[in-house]
């Protein structure tokens, strides 16, 4: 076994990123102690929607320890703009101002309307609760598809209109004479992201003007960019680093009030300003997911050939459209017919804002709740045709690729028969159905259900030239750069920004596979836009299929360099030498050889280069897809619920992936493994619940549910690979996929236990009160 094939792609090398934060010895926000600092804390609205009649700072400006406190007029002339908006998804579109602070009204439950600074928390905590607020509460938007209707109570009374946008996309028509059409409308509830550490910010003002700031942020790059015009900086005065980041999954990729409050009070006081939240406070003040009212059809044959689909969605914004907002349920505007060769497509997207915490990016983005109300209506439809559900499946799969599917875009790479095949080998279907008929059979309170969903998403956000023409203001590429040093090491700086991803590891992976060095070898820098000064940052599982991508090509470059330099020196022909695993060699006289790193010393000390041929070995690239990422495959769950109590428990999880070629068999597994873990989460047990005033009922850990690890089976996994064919090395996305075919498995599988009872459908998440309501309806 070569070298290359125990370290470089394909390898299970254990992350190099783990050691450091196994013994306590990461870096984050909460941890930098600079001098001078003084401590920022929020005071924020109770109510959902409440009008600002007065505020009275007196106490809270003589509380012990406090250095200033401020409300949204005082802070009025610190910002050149509202804060940003990056996807006005329609022209038309209704997008309020929203400033860090509330000046006149309060829009959801937790928007910050002052801040204390103080010398310690514990006095700004003190003197927060000592500013006095006195509001007029008003009516409440927080259904969201009441609140898309017209009549009731507005968020923002000056639109008119809790409609934000409405945005189609049609390329056929129903099929409303079809033999078969099934309809169906489902709910999915807002969720809390819930990464491990909540949200933190430092800012800390420098000589001449500039800011540095520190944000548990996956955007460093949009970050900077994006707050420099929010307060009128020059992009060049304001660095942002991210440091060791405790988890995001979508909700730090935004620009939150918090770090604009901390550069603007920063600057003003000339002292460092630091913000931590408190976990109670990022249920209301970091964005939530999902909140959707869909109602899919699907027209069909009667053998089961699916011709037309049609989505309407409501989708909640909240109160406010952060960064992405619009664009999140346009993510998977493109799969709501997934795998599915369907000729006739059209959905329609309806933003709407509700007084709630704003919703955002949170894993998956748009492309679960696609795939959730595909999968369960695929279900329905093999119900209402008589027709095994799989051999559905099977009937409508795309088989030719590339395929230009009807809404428009094309999926250059996949095999989803294979995948479906692969997991059928693993789950033994035969054997779960009997032991499936003998429980039915003998009256067992406890029954099992199977369910499956077989999926695709679009990932690897984008090519730029598409970006642009649905209206994001950014583009899709992205930037790397490699160092060989003289001393024979390797230095890399990426323009992602990991967050648990693995990126040093499998970035050092990708430069042994193509340089021949040691992954050890490799130092990977990221997240500092000073070090890094171009990147478009991690999401939509774009840091592999863009990321990787742009670090392969300057590795290309390298090798290019170092071939000139190595012909010039062993006084051959470039076309001569041969190449493989970091070595040079004479074609006809293996002999005689020349490795990058010789090269790279060669170029360092310059003293025969080729002519014109400038010192250093190093390279920068910068690329940009020509494609979206297509992953995709086929998942099975298997729960047992007990029909006297309503409790579902997941027993058994199949999973089978194809995301290309495949960097760290390790790191895509614990991918994987996260990704189902929230898809089940969402089937089972998370939902942010608002009462009829928009107050968060369950804002706290303690009501708030999610798995442990007590309430999950082992996992089993295994992958398909159809490599993709626009990446240079045939790789795909895998951050989200398993967060996108998870619930529907989860949810096709508790109905499945119960459908002998007449249980056709349960909301998410299924928890043992509705699935008990369920089966009790059903007997009716």
């Amino acid at each position: 076994m070569s070298a290359t094939e125990t370290w470089g792609i394909g390898a299970p090398l254990k992350r190099k990123e783990d050691d450091p934060l196994l013994r306590g010895r990461g870096t984050y926000v909460d941890n930098l102690d600079l001098p001078g600092t003084v401590v920022m804390v929020v005071v924020r609205s109770p109510y959902a929607h409440a009008r600002i009649m007065s505020i009275d700072l007196a106490a809270a400006k003589a509380a012990e320890g406090v250095v200033a406190v401020f409300t949204g007029a005082d802070l009025r002339d610190d910002w050149k703009a509202a804060m940003p908006c990056a996807w006005p998804v329609t022209e038309d579109m209704k997008n309020p101002e929203h400033f860090p602070l509330a000046a006149s009204e309060a829009n959801y439950q937790g928007d910050g309307v002052a801040v204390v600074i103080a010398d310690t928390r514990a006095h700004a905590v003190d003197a927060a609760e000592l500013v006095d607020v006195d509001y007029e509460v008003l009516d409440a938007a927080v259904d969201v598809a009441i609140a898309a209707q017209d009549g009731g109570a507005l968020v923002h009374e000056e639109l008119g209109t809790n409609v934000s946008y409405v945005w189609p996309l049609e390329t056929g028509t129903f099929d409303a004479a079809a033999d078969v059409i099934v309809k169906h409308t489902y709910y999915q509830p807002p969720l809390i992201p819930n990464a491990i550490e909540p949200r933190g910010v430092v800012a800390r003002p420098e000589p001449g003007g500039d800011v540095t700031l520190w944000s548990s942020t996956q955007v460093p790059h949009l970050l900077r960019l994006l707050a420099a015009a929010t307060l009128g900086m020059s992009e060049t005065k304001l660095r942002v680093i991210a440091p060791d980041v405790g988890g995001g999954f979508g909700s730090k990729l935004d620009v939150y009030a918090e770090e604009l409050l901390a550069i603007a009070i920063a600057r003003r006081l000339g002292s460092p300003v630091k913000w931590i939240e408190e976990r109670s406070e990022n249920a209301v003040s970091t964005i939530h997911g999902r909140d959707f009212v869909t109602t899919l059809e699907l027209a069909a044959t009667k053998d089961g050939k699916i011709t037309s689909l049609r989505a309407n969605v409501i989708a909640s914004m909240g109160a406010y459209l952060q960064l992405v907002t619009p664009g999140i349920p346009l993510l998977g505007a493109w799969i709501y017919a997934g795998p599915y060769a369907i000729p006739n497509y059209s959905v329609t997207f309806t933003g709407v804002f509700t007084n709630t915490t704003p919703t955002d990016a949170y894993r998956g983005a748009g492309r679960p709740e696609a795939t959730y109300v595909l999968e369960r209506t695929m279900d329905l439809l093999a119900k209402e045709l008589g027709m095994d559900r799989l051999e559905l499946r099977r009937r409508n799969f795309i088989t030719e690729f590339p395929a230009t599917i009807a809404s428009g875009l094309t999926i250059d790479s996949g095999d989803y028969h294979a995948s479906l095949d692969r997991l059928l080998e693993h789950l033994g279907l035969e054997q779960l159905e009997a032991e499936q008929r003998a429980r039915r059979d003998s009256g067992d309170v406890k029954q099992i259900g199977i369910g499956f969903s077989t999926y695709n998403e679009m990932c690897g956000l984008a090519p730029s030239r598409i970006l642009g023409a649905i209206r994001y203001a950014a583009g899709g590429w992205e930037s790397a750069t490699i160092r060989c040093l003289p001393t024979g090491t390797f230095q890399v700086v990426t323009g992602t920004s990991p967050h648990g991803q693995g990126h040093e590891t499998a970035w050092s992976q990708i430069v042994a596979e193509q340089l021949g060095c040691d992954p050890s070898e490799v130092e990977v820098l990221h997240g500092d836009t000073s070090i890094s000064p171009y990147g478009l940052d991690t999401y939509g599982s774009r840091s592999l299929p863009v990321g990787g991508a742009a670090l392969w090509s300057a590795g290309e470059k390298i090798i290019e360099k170092a071939r000139q330099i190595v012909a010039h020196q062993l006084e051959v022909s470039a076309d001569d030498l041969e190449y493989a695993a970091g070595t040079f060699t004479v074609k006809g006289s293996p002999d005689k050889e020349m490795t990058v790193k010789g090269a790279a010393w060669s170029a360092f000390a310059a003293h025969n280069l080729p002519d014109g041929m400038e010192p250093n070995l190093e390279a920068t690239a910068t690329y940009d897809p020509p494609n979206f990422s297509w992953p995709g495959g086929a998942h099975a769950a298997v729960v047992e619920v007990d029909t006297g109590t309503g409790d579902a428990r997941l027993i058994r999880y199949v999973a089978i992936d194809d995301v290309g070629t495949v960097v760290n068999p390790l790191i895509v597994d614990g991918q994987v493994h996260g990704g189902i873990t929230q898809g089940i989460a969402t089937a089972l047990y998370e939902e942010a619940i608002y009462d009829e005033d928009g107050n968060l009922a369950n804002g706290t850990m303690a009501m708030y549910l999610m798995p442990s690890a007590a309430e999950l089976p082992s996992y089993q996994l295994d992958r398909t690979e159809s490599k993709a064919t626009d990446h240079p090395f045939g790789a795909k996305g895998v951050g989200e996929t398993g967060t996108i075919a998870a619930a529907p498995a989860v949810i096709n599988a508790v109905i499945d236990a119960l459908a002998h009872l007449g249980v056709t459908d349960i909301q998410m998440p299924a928890t043992p009160e509705r699935v008990w309501r369920a089966i009790e309806e059903a007997k009716q």
